[in-house]
């Protein structure tokens, strides 16, 4: 797990290990991570974008960027916040995540909501 608040907006993420959708004889391991964003600060925000850096255990760099979250690109007031669940497949039984989303607010300052590096992990995969 990982939280990290910038600028008001704190983001938690939980990983798991996906074994319904992961295919280790095949080097395919899914992770699944639920991220909530929440509004700490005092003014609005807005998320208009992500940028994913995942890295696999053999040091191997997927960059994903894209617009809004699951499709949506939610406003959240002071106090309020965004739950959403989504996935990752490495190569790998471990790997990394971390990134940022773009935010902005009502009268256009924009801002970057940092996403702690969190670990991805196969259970038994580390001893």
């Amino acid at each position: 797990m990982s939280t990290t608040t910038s600028e008001g907006i704190r983001i938690t993420v939980k990983p798991a290990y996906w074994q319904e959708r992961s295919a280790p004889e095949s080097g395919h391991y899914a992770f699944k991570y639920t991220v909530e964003i929440a509004n700490v600060g005092t003014a609005p925000a807005q998320l208009r974008s992500r940028h994913w850096i995942i890295t696999d255990a053999n040091g191997r760099v997927e960059e994903v960027r894209g617009e809004g979250v699951v499709g949506k690109q939610p406003k959240l007031a002071p106090g309020e916040r965004f739950e959403y669940t989504s996935w990752a497949m490495l190569r790998t039984p471990f790997g990394s995540m971390h990134g940022s989303y773009a935010m902005v607010r009502p009268d256009g300052q924009q801002f970057e909501a940092r996403i702690a590096e969190f670990a991805l992990t196969m259970p038994h995969a580390l001893h």
